[in-house]
Formats: C-alpha cells, sequence, structure tokens
C-alpha cells in the first residue's frame, strides 16, 4: 500500500477507510491477512514495485480513486495503466494541471510536508483588473477559515477584457487555498490550472494524457526532498 508515513498523510486526509471505518488515528496497526484497506474507496494491497506518474488534469474530475456519485475520477484518465497509484495531494474538481501520483509512501509524505516547501505554482484568470494592494495583501498573509495563515508569491501576467491572468507560487497549499486568496481580496478566481509542482510541468501532455516521469525527473524530485 504505502509506507508508514505516507500512509499517515493519507489518514489525516480522510481516505484511508480499515474494516468499513474511516480511520482517525495516524500510525493504526494493519493485519495484511485480515483487514481490508481502501483508499478512496478502492481497495489496496502491499507495493511490490513503486510507479510514477504524471497527469495533466482536467477539468470536472475528482482527484480521487472512486467517487460516490459516479463523477469522473482521476483513475478514468489513467488508461492502459494496470497499477494502483495514489494522487499527491488535490486538485479541485474544477482545476486542470500538473498532478503527480505514485504509490511510494515516503515520497508522497515528503512532497506534502511543510518542511520542505515545495513550490506549487498556479495560473489564475480572475475577475477585475487585479491591484498592486491585493498582491501585496497576498504575498503578506490571509488567514483562512481553518484559522492558518495563507499566502503566495503573485505576478500579474496580464489584462484583458476586464479579467486578470495571475501566477501564484505556494509552498504549501491548503485546499482550495488561491481560490480563498483571491477571494478574499475581492478578485474571485474563474479558472485555475496549476502549471508547476515541485519544479515538474505537463508540457507535451493534452488534458486528460499521463506518462511515467523520467529518471531524472524521480531524481530531481528524490533531491528535492532529501531522498536519497
Amino acid at each position: 500500500m504505502s509506507s508508514r508515513r505516507g500512509a499517515d498523510i493519507l489518514i489525516t486526509e480522510g481516505r484511508v477507510v480499515v474494516n468499513d471505518l474511516t480511520a482517525d488515528t495516524v500510525g493504526v496497526v494493519i493485519d495484511e491477512d485480515k483487514d481490508q484497506v481502501k483508499v478512496d474507496g478502492a481497495l489496496v494491497a502491499p507495493v511490490d514495485k513503486k510507479f510514477y506518474l504524471i497527469l495533466n488534469k482536467p477539468r470536472q474530475v475528482m482527484t480521487t480513486l472512486h467517487d460516490p456519485f459516479k463523477r469522473r475520477t482521476v483513475v478514468d484518465c489513467l488508461k492502459g495503466f494496470d497499477h494502483r497509484v495514489y494522487p499527491i495531494g488535490r486538485l479541485d474538481f474544477e482545476t486542470t494541471g500538473v498532478l503527480l501520483l505514485t504509490n511510494d509512501g515516503d515520497l508522497t509524505y515528503r512532497l506534502a510536508h511543510p518542511k520542505y516547501e515545495v513550490p506549487k505554482v498556479y495560473e489564475a484568470l480572475v475577475e477585475g483588473q487585479f491591484t498592486e494592494a491585493a498582491r501585496a495583501e497576498i504575498e503578506y498573509g490571509i488567514r483562512l477559515d481553518d484559522g492558518k495563515m495563507g499566502r503566495a508569491e503573485v505576478r500579474v501576467l496580464g489584462y484583458a477584457a476586464g479579467r486578470t491572468r495571475v501566477r501564484l507560487t505556494l509552498v504549501e497549499g491548503r485546499k482550495r487555498e488561491v481560490r480563498l486568496l483571491c477571494k478574499a481580496v475581492k478578485f474571485p478566481v474563474e479558472k485555475l490550472d496549476r502549471v508547476e509542482f515541485a519544479g515538474l510541468t505537463a508540457r507535451g501532455l493534452k488534458r486528460g494524457q499521463w506518462r511515467e516521469l523520467t529518471v531524472s525527473e524521480l531524481s530531481q524530485l528524490r533531491k528535492r526532498v532529501e531522498l536519497k
């Protein structure tokens, strides 16, 4: 399935079910011979080989392995790939762009951990003429609904027809953080695309297409989070 630390990330995101009960304690002990474990509604088994994929996620696709409402999930995009992998973090239903998937729990854990400050770069189309004051407020930090501070590095890319294209770089990335930050400064997001994750892009991939990471890309990721 995953390493202990990788499993802890999945548990804290509420994605793990053990014997029909949602796991709510990190470090829960599993008996592989007796216990039934599901992640995102899909049965999982011990890992015998590690895989690393990059997907250019389309709109209206769930970043999960299973959806009870029968909406499309990232699994539907992985045609021709017959192994179980799990998304590293999430992109919301309407957000497009770079998504990494793997069954390597150690890498998942480190890429998701704030300690390693893994950059996530988004391009947003927002309503209105984005202002310098809004940029400064987001870069200084805004308290989000969960009580924690959200912030991003911001660069305006251009203006057109009452809208602004803005690039935002985050090193944590909480749930819907870009949308919440832009809404807080009165420039709601119309479209959102993640163009880069941990230095990797989906260049050359159409929406819904995927590929395995190259040896050099995987080496780059592991070096970034101090994995040998």
